[in-house]
């Protein structure tokens, strides 16, 4: 179908289509949280924690290309991108239900791959479908609304256990450490998983595909073989401004992913003095970093719907940018704030950098490719989250002890600098420049 005939969606609707991303970002923020502190209480060694972490970059390197290429190619009773919402939310809800339960470091690491394939098998789709289902001026509300949703629900998941702390006693642990207000939040996660999921699909359904693309589809029928063939030809034809994104995410990416793993570890040093993940203090300094990620995530959820406006006046480029500079200079900062309200304050820097990298950047890329390979490249641009992840991943535990003193605050300034120095790339690339509408307003404007 083409745009012109694409219905346009209130935006109660737009909201509705989106519901289930509040419940994949719930999953994302519980992994985000409370991994590293989890892989801390099973006996994880800090230089060595990237490691651990190695499911989401593998999982999503692999998974979201392929399944990019088979729902361009899907055709079903329910639709190109339905089946692939389903399959992924059960996987995550199950990961999510035996997570807390795990009873080593082995176990802990591999549910997170189960996890992590889950919520790439829902993710890539769920972008493409709303690409599919808006017309292209609809598309920043329809991006910027799924920023938003992510900013709510990793809010609440950041804050999930502070919250259970009501109704349950932070120190009651189990064997293993793993406090009982983590069970209790990634049983919540896993419910809101699915039930999200199917509340987005059966309120807003797929558009029926036209007898045109019914036939291309015909023509080029589902395989495995196919589906790479699709994978390697769209890489070799990738758009110039799709390739120029590149080294902007592998900057903001890699400092994003150092941030995840190393935010409750820092705080325990500048703010609890304590480097031992079995005391007391560190349990603090954990319930602390997951106050501060939910506040940013606030942030990300309000500054993504302010941001709507701006970008449709301005354009994602330089909005992004500026959301990049605000994270960097937080993150340089971060490691000397020795006062807990004051890290509240750089969390409003974080968070208007993750509202940009959650929003803007699709922006960008749907105004860059093909529509009628929008699930493959949405795949593809995945690859350009996750090789930066995979590189932090081989190279943090190298450069831990010699280039950052086995000091977690180091970390986070290495992820600053790498946060501007993504803001600069940004602005290079030819994608997401202030709109035509907007340019031919200011232009009418007579000069005072």
């Amino acid at each position: 179908m083409k745009n012109a005939a694409k219905p346009r969606l209130s935006l109660l609707r737009i909201v509705e289509m989106n519901i289930g991303f509040f419940g994949l970002q719930f999953s994302f923020g519980l992994q985000q949280a409370n991994m590293g502190p989890i892989y801390g209480f099973l006996g994880a060694d800090e230089a060595t924690m990237p490691l651990l972490w190695l499911a989401g970059p593998m999982t999503g390197l692999i998974v979201q290309p392929i399944v990019g290429a088979l729902s361009d190619r899907t055709s079903s009773r329910l639709g190109r991108r339905t089946p692939y919402f389903l399959i992924g939310a059960i996987l995550c809800s199950l990961a999510l239900f035996a997570m807390p339960y795990s009873p080593t470091l082995w176990v802990a690491a591999s549910l997170l791959w189960i996890l992590d394939a889950g919520n790439n098998i829902t993710m890539e789709p769920y972008r493409a479908y709303v690409s599919d289902r808006l017309a292209p001026d609809q598309r920043p509300v329809g991006f910027l609304t799924q920023s938003a949703f992510t900013g709510l629900a990793q809010t609440l998941s950041y804050l999930a256990p502070t919250l259970l702390t009501a109704f349950f006693a932070k120190d009651v642990i189990d064997a293993n450490g793993v406090p009982a207000i983590v069970r209790v939040a990634f049983i919540i996660g896993a419910i809101l998983s699915i039930s999200t999921i199917v509340w987005s699909i059966w309120r807003v359904p797929e558009l029926p595909l036209s007898e045109a693309e019914q036939a291309d589809l015909a023509a080029r029928p589902l395989s495995a073989s196919s589906a790479l063939s699709d994978i390697a030809t769209a890489i070799r034809e990738m758009p110039r401004p799709m390739r120029q994104l590149a080294f902007a995410m592998l900057c903001q990416w890699y400092a994003m992913f150092v941030y995840w793993q190393y935010i409750a570890f820092a705080i325990g040093r500048s703010l609890y003095d304590t480097a031992d993940p079995q005391s007391a203090a560190f349990r603090e300094a954990t319930l602390t970093a997951q106050q501060i990620g939910a506040f940013y995530n606030f942030i990300a959820f309000a500054s993504a719907l302010a941001l709507i406006p701006i970008v449709r006046r301005l354009g994602a480029r330089s909005v992004h940018a500026v959301c990049l500079a605000a994270s960097g200079a937080a993150m340089l900062l971060i490691p000397g704030m020795e006062d807990k309200a004051g890290l509240f304050v750089l969390m409003l820097g974080i968070g208007l950098g993750w509202a940009g990298m959650m929003g803007n950047t699709y922006v960008m890329l749907a105004d860059a490719i093909p529509p009628a390979r929008t699930g493959i490249y949405m795949g593809i641009f995945n690859m350009f989250i996750v090789i930066p992840m995979l590189i932090e991943t081989v190279t943090m535990p190298l450069i831990y002890e010699p280039l950052l003193g086995s000091d977690p605050r180091n970390a986070l300034m290495l992820g600053g600098g790498l946060m501007l120095l993504g803001a600069v790339a940004t602005l290079f690339v030819q994608a997401g420049g202030r709109p035509a509408r907007a340019v031919s307003e200011a232009a009418s404007i007579p000069p005072a």
